[in-house]
């Protein structure tokens, strides 16, 4: 200060740890004090950090740790300990404790990625699954561990997290097997697919099974040379106009038979199904499968049933002409008792032929060349003429009528006597031990109903939409084999829906069966 002596601007610098600095002028005091306090500020800060860091590890939802440079552990979490069941003091006595938490076709991968981070200062990072040291299962992790640098760039600690994988591998594995079974589908010999750009229909991907039943080659398909117009014949292209119409409705279509034309020109039957993805620009997949040899076989079947129907209609119709000659020969000359015998020959005769014409009328209905008439029917007529010609066959039985029926149905008279003559011929065979067949008739103002009940067998109820199918039979193992061939409710189905109306069936097992038939008035067939 001004006026003051040299040994007067000495003075006494008293510092905050309590001792005393000589020869420092006021500035320098001042100066060192300020520099005390900022360190102290600096070493708070630094605590508090720390403790936030610690809360921090604490609260965080994974596993948290860090090592020294030499890979032992001067901390974990709770949440580490709590898992592991290790202590600090354990993990800082041995580097490589927490390995046996490692399960074992993980601990070599392991220790090779940790040796690797410690000797290079790289990032470590490892998949691995660790074991719950409190109930012995093993859960996946995502382990990292980052290195932390000096201001020299030595590495001074490891800063690691392990995270908790478990949900996200099962769901990656549920993907992986799937994918597989995706790739199983598309690579297998047995369905073709293509994707199919719908602009345009372009197949832009094709599997070898597509490639190999069509005969089309990949660098076709790379080319985008196929399209609908190359590969559907002009007369199925209806078919695929309205499954594209299904697919924008519904985003998928019904599969239907169809063909396709092949790299050699020739028309290859097949199946089709398809789904659409909404994506710009739309994708349609499709799911084509080789139908040539179940086609084969049916036109072989109906080749055969024709085949068949012919060799065996042809002699039969001899045989049934020369018995009716014969017995109007043995009737004028009063031969009594060689005409009751070939009266016994022509039932089965007659037998024989409806089993025949039940074959032709199947092979027809499949070709769909199943004729019918148009013309007017009186159904009570008909019904009485049904019943006449049945009686006549089976005597056994007797068929009760309760009600009638005046209006005049519009179809095919044969057709529809062929109905009645199937189900009434089915009621008797299928109640062996009854004496009677009841007929129920109704009508309203534009349809008739019939009710034809038998108190047979009865048909068990899973099997109740299967005896409509081709021939199917049920069957009753406890008696003699039926005879039959299973055609006549299908071929009775067939007649029945044509001429607009519906069949149905109710039945109780060992209680007989009821099918119930409608058929509507006057009705244009």
């Amino acid at each position: 200060m001004p006026g003051m002596g040299p040994h007067e601007r000495d003075s006494y610098c008293v510092m905050s740890n309590g001792k005393q600095t000589r020869h420092l002028d006021l500035e320098q005091c001042e100066a060192r004090i300020k520099h005390v306090d900022a360190q102290k500020q600096a070493e708070q800060q630094l605590k508090e950090s720390q403790e936030s860091l610690r809360v921090l590890a604490e609260t965080v939802p994974q596993m948290v740790w860090v090592t020294r440079s030499d890979g032992k552990h001067e901390y974990t979490n709770q949440r580490c300990r709590d898992y592991t069941g290790l202590t600090l003091e354990h993990t800082q006595s041995d580097s490589w404790a927490h390995l046996q938490f490692v399960h074992p076709d993980d601990r070599t991968g392991n220790q090779v990625s940790w040796q690797h981070a410690l000797d290079t200062g790289t990032m470590y990072e490892h998949e691995e699954r660790l074991r719950n040291g409190q109930n012995g299962g093993y859960r996946w992790f995502l382990t990292r561990a980052m290195p932390m640098r000096d201001e020299g760039g030595h590495i001074v600690k490891w800063f690691g997290t392990s995270t908790d994988i478990e949900d996200q591998k099962r769901t990656e594995d549920a993907l992986r097997q799937s994918q597989e079974r995706i790739h199983a589908l598309i690579d297998s010999n047995i369905i073709g697919i293509t994707s199919v750009e719908m602009e345009g229909e372009v197949i832009a991907v094709a599997n070898e099974a597509f490639l190999s039943m069509t005969g089309y080659t990949r660098e076709e398909v790379q080319s985008r040379k196929l399209s609908r117009m190359n590969i559907v014949p002009p007369e199925q292209v209806p078919l695929f106009e309205r499954a594209n119409q299904e697919l924008f409705e519904r985003g998928q279509h019904t599969p239907f038979e169809t063909e396709l034309v092949c790299q050699d020109g020739s028309w290859l039957p097949v199946l089709v199904g398809g789904v659409i993805f909404q994506e710009q620009p739309r994708q349609m997949v499709t799911f084509v499968l080789d139908n040539s040899a179940r086609k084969e076989l049916e036109q072989r079947k109906d080749d055969f049933i024709s085949m068949a129907n012919h060799e065996l209609k042809t002699p039969l119709t001899a045989v049934k002409l020369q018995i009716q000659l014969a017995r109007k020969r043995f009737e004028k000359h009063s031969q009594h008792e060689a005409n009751t015998a070939l009266a016994r020959v022509e039932g089965p005769v007659k037998q024989l032929e409806r089993l025949i014409t039940e074959l032709l009328d199947v092979s027809r209905m499949q070709a769909g060349g199943l004729e019918y008439r148009r013309e007017q029917v009186i159904f009570d007529e008909l019904l009485r003429e049904t019943i006449s010609t049945i009686h006549h066959l089976h005597p056994s039985h007797t068929i009760l009528v309760r009600g009638s029926v005046q209006p005049t149905l519009m179809g095919d008279r044969d057709r529809l006597g062929q109905v009645f003559t199937n189900l009434l011929s089915n009621a008797i065979k299928y109640s062996p031990d009854a004496q009677t067949v009841e007929i129920d008739l109704s009508a309203s103002d534009d349809a008739v109903t019939i009710h034809i009940r038998d108190h047979g067998l009865g048909i068990p109820r899973e099997l109740r939409d299967k005896i409509f199918e081709r021939f199917y039979r049920v069957t009753d193992f406890k008696r003699k084999a039926i005879p039959g061939l299973g055609m006549g409710l299908y071929i009775v189905d067939k007649i029945v829906k044509h001429h607009g109306g519906a069949i149905s069936v109710d039945s109780a097992v060992g209680k007989g069966s009821t099918f119930t038939v409608t058929l509507p008035l006057m009705r244009d067939v």
